[in-house]
C-alpha cells in the first residue's frame, strides 16, 4: 500500500507579500526577506508532499509563489514601464515549477529601449539569483522573437505556451495574441519538425522507455512526450489543454483521463526525485531509486517483489500510456494533415490498407468481435511493408480493450491467435505491436503482471515485457539475412526446426512468472501449458513448449558454470535434453535470451561456449551406446591430431615427445588439439630457457584471448598473474592450472577486454606479454591488486557473500557468490596465496552486479582442504569481501 493513497493532505496556503515600492529596487532586508519567503514556502510544500499532498497541486502552488516574487521584483525595479514585459516560457509557462526547476523567462522589450530601462532589466536579472531563483533568461524585442521563432521550431514551441506575467501588457499581447501563428510554422511543417526532433531525442536517450535508469523528462514516454501531445493540441486544433483537445476530437475522454493519471504518476516521481537529489535531476538513477520508493510509500512484499520494483513498475506503466497516446496522436495528426491520404485497398472483412498502414472501415467495430482484433494484427504478418495501424484503428483497438465485458476466452479467438503464431518470424512485429497496445496483456493475464516489471539488478537491462519482445525479435532475426551473418549456427538451426511457432511461444512465456515468488521457470511452465492448450496444440507440442520454459536456463548455466570439456558434464546435459529436436530449440532460445537481456552480454566467448556445448551434446545424442568415451581413447585422439598440426609446422617428433613428457594426461583431456599444438610450439620456440614462458593467443578456440604461462611452480604464481591481468583491465572468464610432471605448471587464462572482446591489437598483446614476463622475473612475486574506484552503479547493490565448499573429482571445490567490483579476482587470489591455497581451475561468471565463481583448490600439499582450512579460508574471504554494505535480497540469477 502506498502512503499517499491513504492520506489526503492540503497544500499550505500561499503567504502574502507586501506591495513593492515602484522603482525602489530590492535591496538589503527586502532582498533577504524575499529569499526567505521562498525558502519557508518550499519547506512547507516539501512537508505537505511527504504527508501525501497531491504533487500537481504542490507544483501549481510553487509556480504561483514564484510568480508573486517575480511580479514584486519586476515592479520594484521597473515600475509601470511601457517599454518591457515579463513573459513565462517553457516549463514555467506551463505552470510546472518543480522543486529544482529552472525558471524560464523571456523579457520582451520595445525596439531600442531607453538606457534606464536596460539598467533596470539588468538589475532585475541579477537580483533573481539572490532571491534563490535560478532563471533561464532571454531578452528580445517582438520582431527578434518572431524571426528566431520562424527559424527554430524549439523557440517557436516555447512561445506557443508562453504566459504574460508583468510589465507592459500591450507589448506582451503584440507577441502572444497571434500564437500559434501559421505564418511562422504551418501545422504541417510543425508536425514534421517535431516528429524528427522526437525521434532524435528518443534515440539519444535509449530509444525505449524501459531502461533501468530512465530519463523521465526527455526519454521515451517521459514528460517531453506528454508535452508533445499538448503542443500538437495547440498547433493543430487551437486546444490549450486536454479538455479542449477532447472537445476538438483530437483525444477522447478515456485518453485524456489516462493521460491525467500518467501525468500525476510522473509528477509525483519527479517531485520526489528533485527533493531527494537536491537538484534538477531528471534521470532515475540507481543512486535514488530505493530511497525514492521508500519516500513514496512503497514497501517490499518479498524477495521477488521489492518496493523499488513496484515503484518503477508504476513509472513504466505511466510511460507506456504516454508513449502510446503520443504514437496514436502523431498518427492521427499526420492523417489529418496528409494530402492525399493514399490509395485505399480493401482487404476484406472490414479491413483496409492505406499506404503502409492498416485501418478498419467506418462500419466495423472491433469491440464487438474480439476475433477481429486478432485478425487485424495478423494482417501485419501477412501484408508486406505494413508499418503499423492508422489512428482510427488504434482508437478502435483501445476502445475494444477498455470494454471489460468483451470476452476473449473464445475458441475462435485462440484459433486466430494460433494462426498468427504459425507465421513464425513474420509474426514477431505483430506480437510486439499487440504488446505495445495492451492486447497481449488482455489475452494473457501473466503478461499483464510483468508489463513494466523491472528487476532491481544490473544484469537485466530491460523490463520483463520489453526483454520478452527483444527475445522474440532475436528469434525472428535468426531467420533472416542478419542472422546468417551474425548468428551462423542459430540461422542454420532455425531453418531446420519444424515449428518456429513453438519457439515463439517458449520465448513469450519463459519469464512470464517473474516477480511472483517461487521458481519462475516452474510457474511459467504452468502458464505455458494452459495457454498452449487453449490454442489447441497437440500434446507433444505443448510438452515441448512447457519443457523449454521449464529448462530455458539449463544450457546457459551448464556452459558458463561447468567444464564442458569434461564428457561427464556433456553427458549429464544430454540426458536432460534427451533428443536433437529439443537441443535445437533450446540452443535458439538460449541465444535469444542472452542477447535480449543486455546488449553487453553476448560475446565471442559465450558464442563459442554454447556452440561447443551444442556440438558436443549432439555428438553424444548421436551415439547409441550412451557410454562415456574411454580416457585412453580421448588422450590418444588429442595426441594424434595435435601431432599432425605440429608436424605441419615443421616441429619434429623428437621435440614433440620431449615436450609432452612434461605434460600430464589432464592436459590432453582438458585442451583441444589446437590448444595443445599451440602450447607445444610455444615451448619448442622457448627452448631450454628456465625463465617463465609467456604467450598470448589473441583469438583462441574458445572465442577469447588465451594467456599461456609455462613456469616454475612458485608461491603466489596464480595471484601474480591475476594481478597483472587486472592491471591491464582484462576480465578472466576461465582459468586452468595444470601441474606438469616437472616442477613447472601449465597455466592458461581465458580473457576478454573491458568491452567483452578478445585482445586483438598486436601492440597491446605485446605489452601484456612483457608485463607478465617482468612480474614473473621478480625474485619475490608481488600479487598486490590495484585498488580502483567502485563504479557508481555497483555502489547500490550488495549481495551477501555466499561461500560453499564441496568435493568434486578429488579436489575441494569452492563456490563463491558475491557482489562484483574492480579487481575482485585478484583480491580473491591474494587471499588464496596468504593461506597457502593452490588453485587448479577457475570458472568466472558475472551477471550484472553478481559474481558466481567456482574454484578447484587444494592445500599446499595438494590435498583436500580440511574443515579447519575451509573455515579459515571462508573467514578470510568474508573479511576481504566487506559485509558493511546493505543487503540486496535477490535470488541467484540463472538458478536451474
Amino acid at each position: 500500500m502506498i502512503a499517499s493513497e491513504q492520506t489526503v493532505t492540503r497544500v499550505p496556503p500561499l503567504p502574502r507579500l507586501a506591495r513593492p515600492v515602484p522603482r525602489a529596487g530590492v535591496v538589503g532586508p527586502a532582498r533577504l526577506a524575499l529569499r526567505q519567503y521562498l525558502v519557508d514556502y518550499d519547506r512547507d510544500l516539501a512537508g505537505a508532499f511527504r504527508d501525501g499532498a497531491d504533487a500537481g497541486e504542490i507544483i501549481a502552488a510553487r509556480t504561483l509563489a514564484i510568480e508573486r516574487m517575480l511580479a514584486y521584483a519586476w515592479h520594484a525595479w521597473l515600475g509601470d514601464s511601457a517599454d518591457a514585459a515579463l513573459i513565462a516560457v517553457g516549463g514555467f509557462g506551463r505552470g510546472e515549477q518543480f522543486p529544482c526547476s529552472d525558471v524560464d523567462l523571456l523579457i520582451l522589450t520595445v525596439d531600442r529601449p531607453e538606457s534606464r530601462v536596460i539598467r533596470a532589466i539588468e538589475a532585475f536579472c541579477a537580483c533573481l539569483w539572490d532571491l534563490g531563483i535560478k532563471p533561464g533568461l532571454a531578452v528580445r524585442d517582438v520582431d527578434g522573437c518572431r524571426q528566431l521563432a520562424a527559424a527554430d521550431v524549439g523557440v517557436y514551441t516555447t512561445l506557443i505556451e508562453a504566459r504574460f506575467l508583468a510589465g507592459a501588457q500591450a507589448l506582451g499581447e503584440r507577441l502572444l495574441a497571434h500564437l500559434p501563428d501559421p505564418a511562422l510554422w504551418t501545422p504541417e511543417r510543425f508536425l514534421s519538425a517535431k516528429k524528427v526532433e522526437q525521434a532524435a531525442r528518443h534515440l539519444r536517450f535509449g530509444d525505449t522507455a524501459y531502461n533501468l535508469e530512465p530519463q523521465l523528462k526527455e526519454g521515451p514516454g517521459g514528460l517531453r512526450d506528454l508535452q508533445m501531445i499538448g503542443w500538437l493540441g495547440r498547433v493543430i486544433a487551437g486546444a490549450g489543454n486536454l479538455a479542449m483537445m477532447v472537445e476538438s476530437g483530437l483525444l477522447d475522454a478515456a485518453e485524456a483521463e489516462a493521460l491525467l493519471l500518467a501525468r500525476a504518476t510522473l509528477f509525483r516521481i519527479r517531485h520526489a526525485l528533485h527533493l531527494l537529489a537536491g537538484r534538477a535531476e531528471e534521470r532515475l538513477l540507481f543512486d535514488y531509486q530505493r530511497e525514492l520508493a521508500r519516500s513514496l510509500g512503497y514497501r517490499d512484499e518479498h524477495a521477488d517483489n521489492l518496493g523499488v520494483e513496484q515503484c518503477m513498475q508504476d513509472y513504466y506503466r505511466a510511460a507506456r500510456i504516454i508513449a502510446g497516446t503520443n504514437e496514436e496522436l502523431l498518427a492521427r495528426c499526420s492523417e489529418m494533415l496528409a494530402t492525399p491520404a493514399g490509395a485505399v485497398e480493401d482487404l476484406g472483412n472490414g479491413f483496409l490498407r492505406i499506404g503502409d498502414r492498416l485501418d478498419v472501415d467506418a462500419s466495423h467495430r472491433l469491440g464487438e468481435e474480439p476475433q477481429a482484433l486478432i485478425r487485424l494484427y495478423s494482417l501485419m504478418a501477412t501484408q508486406p511493408g505494413i508499418r503499423g495501424l492508422r489512428a482510427n484503428a488504434l482508437r478502435q483497438v483501445r476502445l475494444a480493450l477498455a470494454n471489460a465485458a468483451l470476452d476473449f476466452d473464445q475458441a475462435e479467438v485462440f484459433a486466430s491467435l494460433r494462426e498468427l503464431f504459425e507465421h513464425g518470424a513474420a509474426a514477431v512485429e505483430a506480437l510486439a505491436a499487440m504488446a505495445r497496445h495492451g492486447v497481449l496483456a488482455r489475452l494473457i493475464p501473466g503478461f499483464a503482471r510483468v508489463s513494466g516489471r523491472m528487476q532491481y539488478d544490473l544484469f537485466h537491462v530491460y523490463t520483463v515485457d520489453e526483454h520478452t519482445m527483444r527475445v522474440l525479435r532475436f528469434i525472428a532475426r535468426f531467420a533472416g539475412e542478419d542472422g546468417a551473418r551474425d548468428f551462423k549456427l542459430a540461422h542454420s538451426l532455425y531453418q531446420r526446426i519444424p515449428q518456429p511457432a513453438l519457439l515463439l511461444l517458449a520465448g513469450l512465456f519463459h519469464d512470464i512468472a517473474k516477480g511472483r515468488g517461487g521458481d519462475h521457470s516452474v510457474l511459467g511452465e504452468e502458464d505455458a501449458r494452459a495457454f498452449c492448450s487453449r490454442l489447441g496444440l497437440r500434446p507433444e507440442a505443448i510438452n515441448l513448449v512447457a519443457w523449454l520454459v521449464r529448462n530455458h536456463l539449463v544450457m546457459s548455466v551448464t556452459a558458463q558454470r561447468q567444464d564442458i570439456t569434461d564428457p561427464a558434464v556433456v553427458h549429464r546435459f544430454a540426458a536432460q535434453v534427451d533428443d536433437w529436436e529439443r537441443l535445437d530449440y533450446l540452443y535458439l532460445l538460449t541465444v535469444a535470451d542472452i542477447n535480449g537481456t543486455s546488449p553487453k552480454l553476448w560475446n565471442t566467448w559465450r558464442d563459442r561456449l554454447l556452440s561447443d556445448l551444442y556440438a558436443a551434446t549432439r555428438y553424444v545424442l548421436r551415439e547409441e551406446s550412451g557410454e562415456l568415451p574411454k580416457t585412453g581413447e580421448r588422450v590418444a585422439e588429442t595426441r594424434m591430431r595435435a601431432t599432425l598440426m605440429l608436424e605441419g609446422k615443421g616441429i619434429d617428433s623428437d621435440a614433440i615427445t620431449r615436450i609432452w613428457a612434461d605434460f600430464p594426461e589432464e592436459s590432453f583431456l582438458r585442451y583441444r588439439p589446437e590448444q595443445i599444438a599451440w602450447q607445444t610450439a610455444a615451448i619448442a620456440a622457448h627452448g631450454d630457457a628456465r625463465d617463465a614462458l609467456v604467450r598470448v593467443n589473441p583469438l583462441g578456440v574458445r572465442g577469447t584471448s588465451e594467456v599461456f604461462v609455462y613456469s616454475a611452480d612458485r608461491d603466489g604464481l596464480f595471484a601474480t598473474i591475476t594481478a597483472v591481468l587486472d592491471r591491464a583491465q582484462l576480465n578472466v572468464v576461465e582459468a586452468r592450472v595444470i601441474p606438469a610432471h616437472s616442477d613447472r605448471v601449465l597455466d592458461t587464462f581465458f580473457v576478454l577486454d573491458a568491452t567483452g572482446k578478445p585482445l586483438l591489437d598486436a601492440e597491446l598483446v605485446g605489452a601484456l606479454e612483457q608485463a607478465l614476463r617482468s612480474a614473473l622475473a621478480q625474485v619475490e612475486l608481488s600479487a598486490q591488486p590495484v585498488r580502483r574506484v567502485l563504479p557508481r552503479t555497483l555502489r547500490h547493490f550488495h549481495i551477501v557473500p555466499r561461500i560453499v565448499f564441496s568435493v568434486v573429482e578429488g579436489r575441494t571445490r569452492l563456490g563463491l557468490v558475491c557482489t562484483d567490483r574492480p579487481g575482485l579476482l585478484a583480491s580473491v587470489a591474494q587471499t588464496f596465496r596468504s593461506l597457502g591455497v593452490r588453485v587448479h581451475d577457475a570458472r568466472i561468471a558475472t551477471f550484472g552486479e553478481r559474481v558466481e565463481d567456482f574454484f578447484s583448490i587444494s592445500d599446499d600439499n595438494d590435498q583436500l582442504l580440511d574443515v579447519t582450512g575451509q573455515d579459515a579460508l571462508r573467514a578470510a574471504l568474508l573479511e576481504q569481501l566487506d559485509l558493511s554494505q546493505p543487503e540486496t535480497r535477490k535470488a541467484m540469477h540463472a538458478s536451474p
